[in-house]
């Protein structure tokens, strides 16, 4: 019995993402490929792996069976690349980075021009997802390294799948329009205000939602928004404050808004998570921690920058520091 194993991939896929339409986008396939593949594995093995007798597509028992080695050859293989970039000259390869806006733009931008320069057989590839489903696009292998932000009050649940790595704290501000004649100075100031709110699952709609709960209010919200630039949009004509990280602000023009003097709202943490090997070494991907490297340093130069940019009273003071620093 002779089983190809890019066929194996192809069953692997299916089995992980739950059908035909999910492998075949995640393997750059049509359907008809997939299913092309999945027929020729049937007969090479002599067994129906997949039933076909209802609307979705799901494994037989001889299915479920060879995919789950299908999965340990996979492994075998991340392996096996990892062990041979230890006698290459030069790290190579693709990496694919999942991350937010703020931190596309001021982090890996940064890092890919020092990958260019130190590293150019190391191709990055950034997807803008964030969230839940860039976490399962991780799971899936859809993507090698994910930037994640969590507000800094909820722990950081274990997770035996996965590898984090603490890159940054960013603190938060309360920003009000540019106008108001009497802003607010304390977070009792804040109460009765109209809000430009985030999404609850994001890090500064926790904040919010933390806050009002710490102070015994209930925010207004006004506007839900999901991306900063129209929160900050709204915010400077006038139709509310919000609670935004300082990197959101490092582009803003002099006077759009307001940065108040209400401090102590707390920060976000950003991460990079990575999965852990289930293969012998349990050793991250070299590649990939040349990367995470890169991010690493290019987050550490976002302090000078970050120094006395969003004072109210124009003083020197760090607003942001890298996790873990002094």
């Amino acid at each position: 019995m002779d089983i190809d194993p890019r066929r194996l991939r192809v069953l692997h896929e299916v089995a992980r993402r739950g059908g035909v339409m999910r492998a075949a986008e995640a393997l750059f396939l049509t359907p008809s490929a997939v299913s092309q593949q999945l027929a020729q594995l049937e007969r090479e093995v002599g067994l129906a792996l997949i039933d076909r007798s209802q609307r979705r597509v799901s494994l037989t028992p001889a299915g479920r069976v060879l995919a789950g080695y299908a999965e340990r050859v996979e492994d075998e293989l991340a392996e096996a690349r990892r062990e041979l970039t230890r006698f290459t000259e030069r790290l190579a390869g693709p990496v694919r980075i999942a991350a937010f806006p703020t931190v596309i733009k001021h982090m890996l931008v940064p890092a890919m021009r020092e990958l260019a320069a130190c590293h150019p057989k190391i191709i990055p590839s950034i997807h803008e997802v964030f969230g839940p489903p860039a976490l399962q696009e991780l799971r899936l292998g859809a993507v090698d390294v994910l930037i994640t932000e969590q507000d800094m009050s909820l722990p950081v649940l274990p997770q035996p799948s996965l590898a984090v790595r603490p890159l940054y704290v960013d603190e938060y501000r309360v920003v009000v329009p540019p106008d108001w004649s009497d802003p607010p100075r304390t977070v009792a100031d804040l109460a009765a205000l109209p809000w430009v709110a985030s999404e609850p699952d994001q890090a500064c709609g926790q904040a919010l939602d933390r806050l009002a709960g710490l102070h015994g209010f209930e925010p207004r919200k006004v506007h839900v928004i999901t991306e900063f630039d129209p929160t900050l949009a709204l915010v400077a004509a006038g139709h509310g404050v919000a609670i935004v990280p300082a990197l959101a602000l490092l582009d803003v023009p002099e006077g759009e808004v307001r940065v108040s003097e209400v401090r102590d709202v707390g920060a976000r943490r950003l991460d990079a998570v990575t999965r852990v090997s289930r293969t012998r070494s349990g050793e991250p991907d070299p590649v990939q921690a040349v990367v995470i490297g890169a991010i690493e340093e290019a987050t550490a130069a976002l302090e000078a920058t970050l120094i006395g940019h969003l004072r109210p009273d124009g003083t020197a003071e760090p607003v942001s520091r890298p996790a873990g620093g002094s």
